[in-house]
């Protein structure tokens, strides 16, 4: 498939894009204040959908919530804002909440699987996390992690909700309530829900980078008998973390290291191939071989 060029009509910097659900619309965050939506097709023409204002400052990131609760869309600022938007009439927006907990930017966002309701985790330079579930009622339930990362979270990412083996397992399906952050601190850290607080579920801090976490994503898992966590640092490198069993300690190790700040890393659906996006322009895709080791598959143009 040929790479196709998107014309955000973005004025300033592009921080963040997604795509929805079914691969149709692409949402990017911008410096210029604005979430831009465009429609995307299989030829290479896009087409501009609708233009988002509503944040008083760069909007860091954008997430699409699962299409079961209707057509959501989140937004992250500078502004110290969490700005929920739903669609009506076709490309017609209307902010249906926002959220004002946070003292300073809020850098990062993350709806939680589909099986745990329209639930929203939010990661802030005020060194907490907040996370909102709507109810039926139309309000918003609220729970925190105050001082996750006391200098400042950077990044969340939600765990899958089926736990590591539930597909060879027997009894029922209990969905997992789990969420790593990275933070100023050069930490990842793991968070479980237990009893309606969220408690550090890795002890201690995941530490092997040696300057800002930048970016966190937690892989699918798809029931198979580990988790897996990617962790993107300022120090240039890449380190994959993985765990057995609840209660085992979680192991680093060394993707790559790439000698310049990595921005970001995504997986595929799957949770078998890694993005890793780069401070030297590069996006490379990264697949775990036999043996355990990660091999470079491609570079994105």
């Amino acid at each position: 498939m040929p790479a196709q060029k998107i014309e955000t009509g973005h004025t300033d910097t592009v921080h963040d894009v997604s795509m929805d659900y079914y691969g149709k619309r692409v949402a990017s965050a911008s410096s210029d204040s604005t979430i831009k939506i465009v429609g995307v097709s299989n030829t290479t023409t896009s087409q501009h959908l609708a233009t988002l204002t509503g944040h008083n400052g760069p909007v860091w990131q954008v997430a699409w919530a699962h299409p079961k609760f209707g057509s959501f869309l989140a937004s992250c600022s500078y502004d110290a804002t969490v700005i929920v938007w739903k669609e009506g009439n076709p490309n017609e927006w209307t902010q249906f909440h926002t959220f004002t907990d946070h003292k300073s930017s809020v850098n990062s966002i993350a709806w939680a699987p589909h099986e745990l309701g329209l639930c929203l985790a939010c990661g802030s330079s005020d060194g907490n996390i907040s996370v909102h579930t709507y109810r039926s009622d139309g309000g918003w339930d609220t729970t925190r992690i105050d001082q996750a990362h006391p200098i400042g979270v950077t990044s969340v990412t939600w765990a899958p909700s089926m736990a590591p083996g539930a597909l060879v397992g027997s009894g029922a399906f209990e969905p997992v309530q789990k969420l790593a952050s990275g933070g100023c601190d050069n930490t990842v850290k793991v968070w479980k829900l237990s009893n309606g607080i969220w408690k550090m579920d890795c002890f201690p801090a995941l530490q092997m980078h040696t300057d800002w976490v930048r970016a966190v994503a937690w892989a699918p898992n798809l029931g198979l008998p580990k988790s897996t966590i990617a962790s993107a640092s300022e120090d240039g490198t890449v380190v994959i973390w993985t765990v057995g069993k609840e209660g085992d300690n979680w192991n680093g190790k060394v993707l790559c290291d790439f000698k310049v700040p990595v921005w970001r890393v995504s997986w595929s659906l799957t949770g078998n191939l890694l993005a890793v996006a780069a401070g030297d322009n590069n996006v490379t895709l990264w697949k775990e071989a036999v043996d355990g080791d990660w091999q470079q598959v491609t570079t994105v143009d």
